[in-house]
């Protein structure tokens, strides 16, 4: 039986999350599974990966494939890193203490890129809001000046002097003979 870590499609329409599964090849995407190890949020800024690394680590020395797509997330997680360092423990080419070493240098520096990316995205969405803020506030201040010219056009403009108290205003004069 061929064995596969794959993703199988969870949420609604257009509101996609994945499950990572264990699952027999033969089976369907949406379908039976041996193991659930994780979930994987392609929505979020940057993707969100809750994955149990030791069950992955587990079934990849036993021997399960995984699809690209989540090849491509353990190796973001580290697990394939780890794979590849055990590999060199078993055939003697580094000790365990190195290939933990090295493991812990690696997911150090990946934290510290990952948090530097959220931070990134944090400030480009303030700084895009702060953008939008100035651009409205221009907008209402134009208003507000056109506003203040157009009362001032109007107070400038003299009105037509009020007639007289004697005086009759020409359509006034004017009777009207039908009626």
């Amino acid at each position: 039986m061929a064995v596969k870590i794959r993703l199988a499609r969870r949420g609604r329409k257009k509101l996609a999350r994945f499950d990572v599964v264990i699952a027999d090849a033969r089976a369907p995407r949406d379908g039976r599974f041996i193991e659930k190890i994780g979930t994987y949020n392609p929505l979020t800024v940057p993707a969100s990966i809750e994955l149990d690394d030791e069950k992955a680590f587990k079934w990849l020395m036993n021997g399960a494939q995984p699809s690209e797509t989540v090849k491509a997330m353990l190796s973001y997680r580290g697990v394939m890193l780890r794979k590849h360092l055990q590999i060199g423990v078993i055939k003697g080419a580094l000790t365990q203490e190195e290939a933990d070493r090295r493991l812990a240098e690696w997911k150090q520096a990946k934290e510290a890129k990952i948090q530097a990316k959220r931070e990134r995205v944090v400030d480009t969405r303030k700084a895009q809001a702060q953008a939008r803020k100035e651009a409205e506030s221009k907008i209402r201040e134009a208003r507000a000046e056109a506003i203040r010219k157009k009362a001032e056009a109007a107070a400038a403009v003299p009105a037509e002097p009020a007639p007289a108290e004697g005086e009759v205003s020409a359509p006034e004069a004017t009777t009207d003979t039908q009626g």
